[in-house]
């Protein structure tokens, strides 16, 4: 039985304590704690990966954010990565969540967050025009590489283990998956 008889209200998510990791989806509120010790090291490597070649201004440039709030029509998300290019926003807002969708975003998906993450927000993702998804998942220690083609996902790619590849939008990178599972 859901929470509340209504849904939920962007009051009802900043009451929960800051540990939490907090969404409105579909207007049904979802708060998770801070993500496991693999979770967490395969998010911050992805982003010192990332961030140095990418998170640069001017042409090719990106904002590469970590756990952004994105307000998309009455869903409030938060993905573990999001990311923007520069042509597209030029500076970040001043309000503290972004309005607009990102170009990329990540989930690192963890057993209680895997099934939100791959259904409802990723369908969100979608219908908001977000181009590129990645979802890592550091227990199979996999990276499912996904692009939107006429408002579905295709999945473009499924790497597994160590493999160094090369996955859009920075396919100019090559990545070593190993880097992300913290060995």
């Amino acid at each position: 039985m859901p929470p509340f008889d209504r849904p939920a209200s962007y009051e009802d998510l900043v009451k929960l304590p800051d540990n939490l990791v907090a969404e409105i989806v579909e207007g049904e509120l979802h708060a998770s704690p801070r993500p496991a010790p693999r979770h967490a090291v395969a998010g911050s490597r992805v982003g010192r990966v990332l961030g140095p070649r990418f998170d640069r201004p001017g042409p090719g440039g990106w904002w590469i954010l970590y756990e952004t709030e994105l307000h998309l029509g009455a869903d409030i998300l938060v993905p573990d990565w999001a990311g923007w290019r520069r042509e597209r926003m030029p500076r970040v807002p001043d309000e503290a969540f972004f309005p607009l969708a990102p170009d990329w975003v990540c989930e690192i998906l963890s057993p209680s967050t895997a099934a939100l993450d791959r259904g409802r927000k990723r369908a969100i993702y979608a219908r908001e025009g977000v181009p590129h998804c990645w979802l890592i998942d550091p227990g199979a220690r996999t990276l499912e590489v996904l692009q939107l083609e006429s408002g579905r996902w295709t999945i473009l790619a499924t790497h597994v283990g160590d493999e160094a590849v090369r996955a859009v939008p920075f396919e100019e990178l090559e990545l070593h998956l190993g880097q992300l599972w913290g060995d």
